[in-house]
């Protein structure tokens, strides 16, 4: 298994999921961080194709081009990317999404920003296209980044946003809000009385924030089991039927005490 971070609290829950099930089948499990690099996680693919059944990579970062250099080499098997051809476990990003935006819409919030994460992210790229399709009339959305995906990646978020006279925030994932609403305490802006947040992943993190963060939680564990189960189905299946293994989880937005209704801009 290969993921982008190791320090994201978000990959070792997959690995969880990952491991557990590889040890009811009897398989033993090799972790790699590329640390965010494609050109190594292409090379970390290549050389554990040597040694191994096959490979999971989680949140690859790799390039089409990239990609192509590696296909063939070991059975693949992605989770929270989309690869032509390839077995894949999914995670809805672009429906939680929406359920953000609409609740943000439901309590009142007309300007809000996204602060987007990594340019090769699919994941990013669909909750963007949630984004658009989320975005109702009625509602500015403020894209803003690309950003670090972890907590010193939203400081410098938090300022841009306060920038753009917004009155909620949607993070690319919740390290990143837990750094927003870190600056914003710096800064003096009230969360959520001045300045709603938002995250995506819900780590444990998430619940024992001050206050407490609302974030769409992505089912990450079980989504290391699935990525298991169809890795050994490919492992016994022709590579035509291979294209055919897909799997969406669904998101479910829980929401706690960091989002409520804008405030009055009269000031009363």
């Amino acid at each position: 298994m290969i993921v982008p971070d190791l320090s994201n609290p978000f990959f070792p829950n997959v690995l969880k999921g990952v491991q557990a099930r590889a040890r009811e089948a009897d398989y033993a499990v090799f972790l790699a961080d590329c640390d965010e690099n494609p050109a190594e996680e292409m090379a970390l693919v290549q050389a554990m194709a040597k040694q191994v059944d096959g490979v999971i990579l989680c949140s690859s970062r790799m390039s089409a081009t990239q990609l192509e250099r590696v296909v063939g080499t070991t059975s693949l098997v992605f989770i929270n990317r989309q690869v032509r051809g390839h077995a894949a476990v999914t995670m809805d990003a672009a429906g939680g999404m929406r359920q953000a935006v609409d609740h943000l819409a439901a309590l009142g919030h007309r300007k809000v920003a996204y602060l987007s994460g990594p340019r090769t992210s699919w994941s990013n790229r669909e909750r963007r296209r949630g984004l658009r399709r989320a975005a109702r009339e009625g509602i500015e959305i403020v894209e803003l980044g690309p950003f670090a995906p972890r907590f010193d990646g939203g400081p410098h978020a938090a300022d841009l946003a306060l920038a753009e006279g917004v009155t909620a925030i949607i993070a690319y994932n919740d390290l990143m809000a837990l750094g927003v609403m870190s600056r914003l305490a710096d800064r003096g802006v009230s969360v959520p009385r001045q300045m709603s947040v938002v995250g995506f992943d819900d780590i444990a993190m998430a619940g024992m924030a001050t206050p407490p963060l609302t974030s769409v939680s992505l089912q990450n564990e079980r989504a290391g089991r699935a990525a298991v189960d169809l890795l050994l189905s490919l492992l016994s299946v022709t590579g035509a039927e291979a294209g055919d293994l897909r799997r969406e989880l669904e998101c479910q937005l829980i929401v706690r005490a960091s989002t409520a209704v804008p405030p009055d801009p009269t000031g009363r």
